[in-house]
């Protein structure tokens, strides 16, 4: 049985239903010519959601991705390093002498699942620094994504590749030069190694790399020159916290702040969640508050998901790409 047929079959109620009705909105959008932006929270790299997400994108189900700092590096570190991560299903009952241990051999855990340090964190900072010192040295500036991009499609790291490279997400995006989004990219591994960098002297510029207003603004060009007509551009969150609160705020911008008529507003929505719909949450607000922001508008398609988004997601590509 094909997944989508399994799914459609005993996913009828509650948040498997939600799941259904999301999916399929999802394809309506984009079959009526709409673009897609997916955005990343969490540890979704380090979750290898790359395995469905790679897809996604090479069957163009993707136009643009915001993610965070975290995101758009670990997806690097998994494809040069995979063979050295150690997974640690019990990690709920760990001791704090157990945590001092993981980090004595420099494995730095993320829920089940421990990142080397050396294998991959310093692996890519050496390759990666050589491109900042370059630009700098040059006058250049580019935005974090954009770094990558060179140094993946230089083939510098092929010979480290320890996963199918066909399940690396960004690799995919370098290859079709998709439009990445990285708000708060200082808030990140390569972010703290750059302010290093930057305090010893190694790269004289700060501004050698791009930071989150040049993306705003970025992200404003992008906007304008896909959403021409009436809410062509969906929106469809993984998580919370900046990667979604970030690139939605770009309608409001250029509606109050910069006062430009015939700006869509965003033509779906859909949030994989498992924050708290209440304290003052803006990841867990749902979607209706969005219209009180000028986000999304009373008939704009709006889904919520309330799960995991390691279980979810996944199953809405399949969906999507029809498997």
């Amino acid at each position: 049985m094909k997944i989508t047929n399994f799914l459609k079959h005993h996913f009828r109620h509650f948040n498997s239903a939600a799941l259904i009705d999301a999916a399929e909105g999802y394809k309506n959008h984009l079959d009526n010519g709409g673009q897609m932006m997916v955005t990343l929270a969490g540890a979704m790299s380090t979750a290898e959601l790359g395995i469905s997400l790679a897809e996604m994108i090479r069957q163009d189900k993707v136009q643009i991705i915001t993610c965070t700092g975290a995101n758009l590096e670990e997806d690097v570190f998994n494809l040069v390093a995979h063979d050295y991560y150690e997974r640690i299903p019990n990690y709920r009952d760990l001791s704090p002498q157990q945590e001092q241990d993981l980090l004595e051999r420099h494995m730095n855990r993320v829920t089940d699942t421990c990142i080397p340090e050396m294998e991959a964190m310093r692996r890519i900072e050496d390759i990666i620094l050589d491109e900042w010192m370059n630009a700098d040295k040059n006058g250049e500036s580019y935005f974090p994504h954009e770094f990558f991009y060179k140094i993946l499609l230089s083939g510098k790291l092929e010979k480290y590749y320890q996963i199918d490279p066909k399940n690396s997400w960004l690799l995919e995006a370098a290859k079709k030069n998709l439009p990445i989004i990285v708000p708060g990219w200082e808030d990140s591994t390569l972010g703290n190694m750059y302010a290093s960098h930057c305090i010893s002297g190694d790269v004289k510029d700060v501004h050698t790399v791009k930071g989150g207003i040049q993306y705003m603004m970025y992200l404003s060009d992008w906007y304008i020159s896909k959403a021409k007509e009436e809410s062509t551009v969906g929106f469809f969150q993984i998580g919370g916290g900046i990667a979604g609160d970030f690139p939605i705020c770009v309608v409001p911008m250029l509606h109050q702040d910069l006062q430009m008529e015939n700006i869509p507003l965003w033509g779906y929505f859909c949030q994989i969640s498992d924050s708290t719909t209440s304290y003052g949450s803006y990841s867990g607000a749902v979607p209706n508050e969005k219209i009180t922001w000028g986000k999304l508008g009373v008939d704009t398609p709006k889904y919520i998901i309330e799960s995991d988004a390691t279980i979810v997601a996944p199953l809405v590509f399949a969906i999507v790409l029809g498997e």
